[in-house]
Parts: structure tokens; C-alpha cells; sequence
């Protein structure tokens, strides 16, 4: 067994036909940049393998941030293998709080899924085998951030708040609109500059490209039913959306699709705002319930945002994720 640097795309080629865990596809390896990547092997089969960044990570207070995503391991022992080399590697470079998993920042794939739950997986739900929650644990990482997604099974239920919040927001001037698919490019452009503004608390938040925010959303407009996403405008300034979107793994699965899903909710800081995610979220339930559907997932938001407060209301956690976290103290 092999603990190999992949430093060229001929090297992560080589690895395409072996057997065992999948090697890493090369579109990520090229757009994700990562500054490391290191596989466990033998002659023709992948055991493990992961990707390491510390040069362009996102910022947390009083750390040198380092990351891990890019991860895959056919058992805890071969993980456990790659994850070590990651932190030493890691630390090597100066990063004091090492987190993962992620594939260099939060608009692309992180966390695992830590409690499945009953709830079969939805619509672009990342996925992973359990196991690869106790590998970390194995390699010394603790719980670094929690995540859910709820459900909320009964439409029916509105937030009576909502009818002076929607009053006022219509006094201040602000509309509320559906949004066009003939100009898919143009709404999606004012969505990705309200995102980079709106998620600047968030947490590990760092700013992307254009070119990166709609390439991971154009490829899902033939899904996208306009009437799910609600753009809020001021002025002509878009100031918050929603984005849901169908569930589209229950028609996968052979079941009429009776769930929407809510991926985003974003709003413009201020207080004039207050209440405007709020009122999207139950303008978005009503009308995910004029068009017939059931049931609405709010999904994977961070436990301590908002967004959960707004959803704990009238939906039931069905899932929960967890990012983790290695401090330099528990080596």
C-alpha cells in the first residue's frame, strides 16, 4: 500500500482504471484548485484519497485555515491513513484549524450527512456512506458546525405574522415576482451578486466567480419550475430570493412528486428588511401548495441561522449534517 502526491492531470489519469474507491474526476481537480491531493493505493486499486487547501481558504477569526474535501475511503484504516497525512501536511503550512469535509469552500460540496433519518434523499442532496463520519472522528477531527433540513407535511399551516410583514414590505415598495426563464443568464447574474453579499456572515463564507456561480446553476434550469423562485425587488434592485426547486428523486423513485424544495434563502442586510426571508419562505409554502404540492423540505441550513428559525416553526428536522474540525491543541 502506496501514499501518493497526484501532481498532474497524466498522474490523476493513471489512476482513472483502478479499482476500489473512484479516483478524482478531473473537472474538479482542474476548476477546484486544490493546493494538495493524495491518494492511498496499491498497484491497480484506490483505497483512499483527499484533497488538501490552505492558500486561497475562507477566513476564521485568530486561525490559519486549512481544508479537506475531495474525500473518499473504502475503510476507516486507509482514511484514517489519508486524513493524518492531510493535518500533517496541513500544519506543515502554518494552518492552526484544519476543517473538513469541503471542497475548498461552502458553495461547493461540504459536510456529511451525520443522522439520515427516515426521510429517503432529495433532490441534489449531497450523499456519502455513513462510515466516513467515524473515520474523521478516528482521525481526531470533533464536530467543527452543525446542519439540518426539515420538513414541513402540512401547507396548511401560515405564519399569521406574515400579513402585516407583507403589508409593510408593500408600503416600503418592495414586489415580490417569480422569475423569468427567458432571462435565465440575467436573473441569474443579480441572484449571484445579492448571494455574495447577503452570505457574508456566514460562516467560512468566501467569495466565488461568476463564471464558477453559474455553472453550477445553469446545468439544473430544465428542472427549475419558475413559480418556485421568488425574486423580491425594490426600486428595481433586487434586495432577497427563494429558490426551491421539485424534488425531483421521488419521480426517480417511481412516486408523483408531492415535495418542493427550499436550497436558498438570501436577503440583503438592513432593517428595513426584517421580516422579508420570512415572508418569502411563506409566500414560497403557499404557493409550493397552490401547484399542488404537499410537503416542503427546507434544506441543509446551519442550525444557528435564521433560515432554521424561520422553518423550525411548522417543519420536523429529517436530516442533520455535520462539518468537522481539527484543532492543532488535540495533536
Amino acid at each position: 500500500m502506496m501514499l501518493s502526491q497526484i501532481e498532474t492531470l497524466e498522474q490523476l489519469t493513471e489512476l482513472q482504471p483502478f479499482e476500489g474507491v473512484e479516483p478524482l474526476a478531473i473537472a474538479p481537480f482542474q476548476h477546484h484548485a486544490p493546493d494538495a491531493h493524495w491518494v492511498v493505493h496499491t498497484q491497480h486499486r484506490m483505497q483512499a484519497r483527499a484533497s488538501l487547501w490552505w492558500q486561497q481558504t475562507p477566513h476564521y477569526p485568530e486561525h490559519r485555515l486549512g481544508v479537506i474535501g475531495h474525500y473518499a475511503a473504502c475503510d476507516e484504516a486507509t482514511g484514517v491513513l489519508v486524513l493524518q497525512k492531510a493535518i500533517a501536511e496541513l500544519q506543515a503550512q502554518g494552518c492552526t484549524l484544519i476543517v473538513g469535509p469541503m471542497d475548498g469552500n461552502t458553495w461547493r460540496r461540504y459536510r456529511w450527512v451525520s443522522d439520515r433519518g427516515t426521510e429517503p434523499p432529495f433532490f441534489l442532496e449531497p450523499d456519502n456512506p455513513d462510515e466516513w463520519n467515524q473515520h474523521f472522528l478516528a482521525a481526531g477531527f470533533q464536530a467543527f458546525a452543525t446542519y439540518s433540513s426539515a420538513l414541513n407535511a402540512d401547507l396548511t399551516q401560515r405564519d399569521e405574522r406574515m400579513v402585516a410583514v407583507g403589508d409593510r414590505l408593500k408600503q416600503q415598495g418592495v414586489r415580490v415576482r417569480s422569475l423569468d426563464l427567458n432571462h435565465f443568464e440575467i436573473e441569474l447574474q443579480r441572484i449571484f451578486h445579492l448571494s455574495l453579499t447577503s452570505f457574508q456572515q456566514n460562516l467560512l463564507y468566501s467569495p466565488i466567480s461568476e463564471a464558477e456561480f453559474l455553472a453550477q446553476y445553469t446545468p439544473i434550469k430544465p428542472y427549475i419550475q419558475p413559480d418556485l423562485v421568488l425574486l423580491a425587488e425594490q426600486d428595481d434592485a433586487l434586495i432577497g430570493y427563494l429558490f426551491a426547486i421539485p424534488d425531483l428523486a421521488q419521480a426517480k423513485r417511481g412516486e408523483a412528486i408531492t415535495t418542493a424544495i427550499i436550497k436558498t434563502v438570501a436577503v440583503l442586510p438592513g432593517r428595513t428588511r426584517a421580516g422579508l426571508g420570512g415572508y418569502l419562505v411563506d409566500q414560497g409554502q403557499a404557493i409550493a401548495q397552490s401547484l399542488g404540492y404537499t410537503r416542503v423540505i427546507h434544506a441543509l441550513m446551519h442550525d444557528s441561522n435564521t433560515s432554521r428559525n424561520i422553518s423550525g416553526r411548522f417543519a420536523q428536522t429529517i436530516r442533520r449534517y455535520t462539518l468537522y474540525g481539527f484543532h492543532e491543541q488535540h495533536s
